[in-house]
């Protein structure tokens, strides 16, 4: 049977997927650094036999001749998924790869150089280049998938999200943002003007802080016999769901930047923990792409670990592992500070949503042309300007210089941020309405049900459905602003 090679050819590529996930964790936190130029040979050795078997020819007979097979509803979706990453795979060719890939390592090693010397000039000829290889790639692809080239190159991240239904949901978010914004700041302000900030004590022992980290990533619900939690110098989750590695970095002065980094990958590993195990050798067992995702980790960080009814049950064991008493009142402003600033990575949740919306608008106009990169720092002040009132003229590495993702010509990410903060209030509501003890149950300490809920909604899904059949199917309704404008009001608007 051609789908029982599908299976297996499942099986080998699990394994090579297992390999890199690890190897690289290990590089991010305890490689030694001689160990680097071997470490890169043995994973792009790795990367090529994957990209090897998973692309060849008799993938392509196999997937034809398993369209005749009677296979149940599983494997029909099963199918689906192995023939949409075969597409996917093999719509550039080789030369093409090759070309890109050197380039783009050039122009990473590049940007980290220059941009701490904010030298534009120095780095633009770099960029034009990546620029023109991703127009190529995305007419490439456009044509294998009959997408518009921008739409092909989201498809690699979000299957299912089209610019066309994302673009008038973020009008409509950044209309209310740039009201709300100054609105927020005034409450705040306020607030403070009443209660001044109590500051933090700025004594955090790093191991205190990792007790305070794990306490909380067990009671969120992360399954410690199937993950760890290490250092590294940018947090991420990595692994593989039976060996999930988050990290976080630490800071003495300050437990809940890293408390906070912590609850954000929890919620990226209690996805993959909870993946469908019977399929985790098919591509149908993965998830489902970066939006999801990272509506999984808002709905930690933001939806629950913002939330003041957490605050009600995580304070005393706060006091426990890191021995300072804080009152609810006290500790809500530093959890729910906003703040104007030219930084993506530092932005607060009020003010995020702008940054990633300034950079959907201009990689769309770069991929189709309407923009070239000579006039990228122009357009990206005059955007900056009219969203939150700063200015970035003369100062590219805070500008269109601050992120990696161009550099490393991955263009089509950057709505998968905001688009997983809306999914997540609209998951958030969907939740709340069916079980409006939640908050309750949060307050005690019990993410039973709520975990439940996304079990059931998200996590088991894999990648059945795509990003927006899975939004709706989980809360009954397309992706709306409504649910995350609502959450802003309530949680940073007058009262």
């Amino acid at each position: 049977m051609s789908f029982k090679k599908l299976d297996e050819l499942g099986r080998k590529l699990e394994a090579l997927e297992h390999a890199q996930a690890i190897l690289g964790a290990d590089e991010a936190t305890h490689m030694a650094v001689g160990g680097g130029e071997k470490r890169a040979e043995a994973m792009a050795t790795l990367a090529g036999m994957y990209h090897r078997q998973a692309t060849a020819s008799e993938v392509a007979d196999w997937i034809v001749a398993a369209k005749a097979e009677p296979l149940d509803e599983d494997q029909q979706a099963a199918l689906r998924e192995f023939e949409r990453q075969y597409i996917n795979l093999t719509c550039l060719p080789a030369e093409f790869v090759e070309r890109q890939t050197a380039a783009r390592l050039r122009s990473e090693q590049l940007w980290r150089d220059l941009r701490a010397k904010n030298d534009w000039a120095g780095f633009r000829p770099a960029l034009e280049n990546i620029v023109a290889l991703v127009r190529e790639e995305a007419g490439l692809r456009a044509a294998v998938l009959k997408l518009s080239p921008y739409d092909a190159l989201m498809e690699q991240y979000d299957p299912g999200n089209r610019a066309a239904d994302i673009a008038p949901v973020f009008a409509e978010l950044k209309t209310f943002l740039k009201d709300f914004v100054p609105e927020a700041l005034a409450v705040q302000d306020e607030k403070l003007a009443k209660r001044p900030l109590k500051p933090l004590s700025g004594i955090y022992p790093i191991e205190k802080q990792r007790e305070l980290g794990l306490a909380m990533m067990a009671a969120v619900g992360f399954d410690l016999n199937h993950g760890s939690l290490s250092v590294s110098h940018h947090p991420f989750c990595g692994g593989v769901p039976t060996d999930v590695r988050i990290t976080t970095r630490y800071k003495t002065s300050d437990f809940l930047s890293s408390l906070m980094g912590v609850l954000h990958e929890t919620g990226h590993a209690l996805y993959e923990q909870n993946l469908p195990k019977e399929w985790s050798h098919w591509p149908l067992g993965k998830a489902r792409g970066m939006a999801v995702h990272e509506s999984q980790s808002l709905f930690v960080e933001k939806q629950l670990g913002r939330n003041p009814a957490f605050w009600r049950w995580a304070l005393p064991v706060v006091e426990k592992d890191l021995g300072e008493a804080w009152t609810l009142k006290d500790i809500l402003p530093h959890v729910h500070r906003v703040e104007r600033g030219l930084i993506r990575v530092d932005a607060d949740e009020v003010t995020y949503p702008l940054h990633v919306i300034l950079r959907f608008e201009l990689e769309q106009d770069l991929v189709s042309g309407r923009l070239e990169v000579a006039d990228l720092p122009e357009a990206w002040d005059a955007k900056m300007r009219d969203y939150l009132g700063l200015s970035t003229i003369e100062n590219a590495a805070d500008g269109p210089m601050q992120d990696v993702h161009w550099p490393s010509a991955a263009f089509g990410y950057f709505p998968s941020y905001t688009l997983g903060a809306m999914m997540a209030a609209q998951q958030w509501a969907a939740l709340t309405r069916e079980h409006p003890a939640a908050d309750d149950e949060i307050a005690r300490g019990d993410f039973n049900a709520v975990n439940a809920w996304r079990r059931e909604r998200i996590w088991s899904q894999g990648s059945r459905y795509s990003t927006p059949e899975l939004l709706e199917r989980a809360t009954g309704e397309k992706l709306n602003a409504a649910h995350f404008i609502t959450h802003l009001k309530r949680r940073y608007g007058k009262s």
